[in-house]
């Protein structure tokens, strides 16, 4: 072997040995945080028996008694949730499932109950829900047992939980569903925290929305569950989250209207219009101009 041949591989093994330690003391980037698993029931913190089950960005509240169980929109449109649902209800009780309620007549939520029904659950919804399933009939949402009208209080195993409808706001059959013993509402779609309302705020009642809103502020309660996660993850809110979401509504029709007033375009005001207050909420510029379209539409035309 030649002298030439030895030294080469030293040289290679010495910068080897180099690189890899000058690698071990360069500080590495911090491993990507892992994936939430699709779906989870955890327990809702302060509660014995409160459960939020979430399926993606979807999420229900579902409610553990003695007697059976309670539960909420089995958000199964598109996804395989209600078997998912069930499976992690029975992980925390084998006590039936007495009650499924649907929170409004949107198919992302309310979509999928069929196994529920199987295994003998009385289905809820508002009296509008009831009539806007009977119309549509769509093939994979069980049709209600019961409706609601104003009020509807249910009780179970010494629970209490009642079926509140404040009126329109994001559809004509939202119900405001609450605790009162543990100060809990669940209600989805227009209460988001930390949010602007989705899209250009399909279905939803303008300037409905503000009366209803306030309404649920002057309730008893202190935590919301509402139908999809916060920023981060979060999965409840408080009622300063119904106060900022009002105050959000309200600048952002105070704003429009005056673009209207002053006899400015959509373009113009969806240009024009910035709430700096609320831009460190998600979705803020994807979203605000469409929602400026919503109000725009109410102050321009009256619908």
């Amino acid at each position: 072997m030649s002298r030439k041949y030895v030294a080469g591989a030293a040289l290679a093994l010495a910068t080897a040995a180099f690189a890899a330690a000058a690698q071990a003391q360069t500080p590495q980037p911090p491993a990507a945080p892992a994936a939430p698993p699709p779906y989870a029931a955890t327990k809702v913190e302060g509660t014995d028996n409160v459960y939020i089950f979430r399926y993606g960005g979807h999420q229900s509240m579902f409610i553990v008694t003695p007697a059976g169980v309670i539960a909420t929109d089995p958000i199964g449109e598109r996804r395989p949730a209600a078997k998912a649902y069930i499976e992690e209800i029975q992980k925390i009780t084998k006590a039936p499932i007495k009650y499924v309620i649907y929170s409004h007549s949107h198919f992302d939520h309310i979509a999928g109950g069929k196994p529920f029904k199987d295994l003998g659950a009385v289905f809820i919804a508002h009296r509008n829900a009831q009539k806007r399933i009977a119309a549509l009939k769509p093939a994979d949402v069980v049709a209600p047992d019961q409706v609601v009208d104003a009020r509807k209080v249910i009780t179970l195993g010494g629970t209490t939980l009642e079926l509140n409808y404040v009126g329109l706001n994001h559809s004509d059959s939202t119900l405001v569903m609450r605790l009162p013993k543990e100060k809990i509402i669940f209600t989805v779609d227009w209460i988001p925290v930390k949010g602007i309302q989705f899209r250009g705020m399909a279905d939803t009642y303008v300037p409905d929305i503000e009366a209803a809103l306030t309404k649920v502020i002057a309730m008893d309660w202190e935590k919301l569950i509402p139908g999809h996660p916060g920023p981060g993850g979060v999965q409840t809110g408080t009622k300063e989250d119904a106060k900022n979401q009002l105050a959000y509504l309200q600048d952002l029709s105070a704003a429009v209207k005056k673009t209207v007033d002053e006899g400015k375009s959509y373009g113009d005001a969806q240009k024009e219009i910035k709430l700096p207050k609320y831009e460190s909420w998600p979705n803020y510029n994807n979203f605000l101009p469409m929602n400026i379209e919503r109000y725009y539409d109410f102050w321009n035309r009256g619908i």
